[in-house]
């Protein structure tokens, strides 16, 4: 719900519903990427960062951090540039015929425009993506290296390094013009329903370096406000304990209290909005719905949750549905 509003998959990311409405800024990159971890995809694959009923141009492009950025980008021999060249230009004016005597395909449109792209991506991909053209400063800075940072009684979490290079990723992707970039981490590592007292402690020694890097970074570079970060975690968690035996005890997932926190692009710093009760079941004050959070990133990207839409089978679906979200002002700068 949190990826697309609704609780049933097939339905369009936040992602694709952003690129749908505010289109590319970069002609060499995607307008959509996403970020995996090397552990592999998150549980429910690729329905985080899918177009759903949107035309699939809109869906997001995945990126190894690790190794090529992406498989089959480059051609298995070197070829003179004229040649290419030509190549690509017979091939495109072969696919626009084929495409012509073919109106309204959306899938086509697509995989031509995804194989132009990924012609033009075969430098600029791999130059966004390379860590080796940052400082060792702010290496040091993200946490770059440091593979091990603590070991728990029940079992170890890595420390920074994978995170932190896909943190440093995402800031080369929005300095040239990436639209939107999601970083997933694998494992669910914060769905902590044993050993919370270990493996709280690791999740973040995993992610915190990283991410404050990541604001102090887009702010130094002057990109912080015109560029909006979205956190949260699997879940929220009950304020009981689960599996209570000794130190192995954990929390069982809290759908009534849910925190997230945003940066930049026109969040107002050091504001806590909402409450919850004494117990932290179940948010009480300022409760934010899933539309609300929706309409108010929407509105912080220059859209509307009512303007944006898209008509399908007699209907205007919208990211924020049927609901009648309400835009948080009360957090903005």
């Amino acid at each position: 719900m949190a990826n697309s509003g609704q609780m049933f998959p097939g339905h369009p990311s936040l992602g694709s519903w952003v690129t749908y409405g505010l289109g590319s800024e970069s002609q060499n990159l995607p307008a959509y990427v996403v970020l995996q971890d090397p552990m592999g995809v998150p549980v429910n694959g690729s329905q985080g960062w899918q177009a759903g009923f949107l035309p699939p141009l809109y869906q997001g492009t995945p990126v190894r951090s690790v190794g090529s950025p992406l498989l089959n980008l480059r051609s298995e021999a070197e070829e003179p540039r004229p040649l290419v060249k030509a190549s690509q230009d017979l091939l495109r004016r072969l696919d626009h015929i084929h495409k012509r005597g073919r109106p309204g395909q959306p899938r086509l449109d697509a995989r031509i425009a995804s194989y132009e792209l990924a012609a033009r991506m075969q430098l600029a991909a791999t130059d966004a993506l390379d860590l080796s053209r940052e400082s060792r400063q702010t290496l040091d800075m993200y946490g770059v290296g440091v593979k091990s940072r603590y070991r728990g009684r029940t079992h170890p979490i890595g420390g920074p390094d994978s995170y932190a290079r896909r943190c440093i990723m995402a800031r080369r992707l929005v300095e040239r013009g990436v639209r939107f970039v999601q970083i997933y981490i694998n494992n669910q590592i914060w769905d902590m329903h044993n050993h919370i007292e270990n493996d709280l402690l690791a999740a973040c020694k995993k992610t915190d370096q990283p991410v404050a890097a990541l604001i102090h970074d887009l702010k130094q570079r002057g990109l912080l406000d015109s560029t909006l970060l979205i956190w949260n975690g699997e879940f929220g968690r009950l304020p009981i304990a689960q599996h209570a035996d000794g130190k192995d005890a954990g929390r069982d997932h809290n759908p009534y209290a849910f925190t997230v926190w945003m940066a930049g692009g026109g969040v107002k710093g050091g504001t806590v909005y909402g409450t919850t009760d004494d117990f932290g079941y179940r948010a009480v004050e300022n409760p934010v719905s899933v539309a609300d959070w929706h309409a108010t990133i929407l509105h912080l990207l220059g859209l509307h949750h009512e303007e944006l839409f898209y008509e399908r089978n007699g209907l205007t679906e919208k990211l924020t549905s049927t609901h009648e979200p309400r835009i948080v002002r009360e957090i903005m700068a």
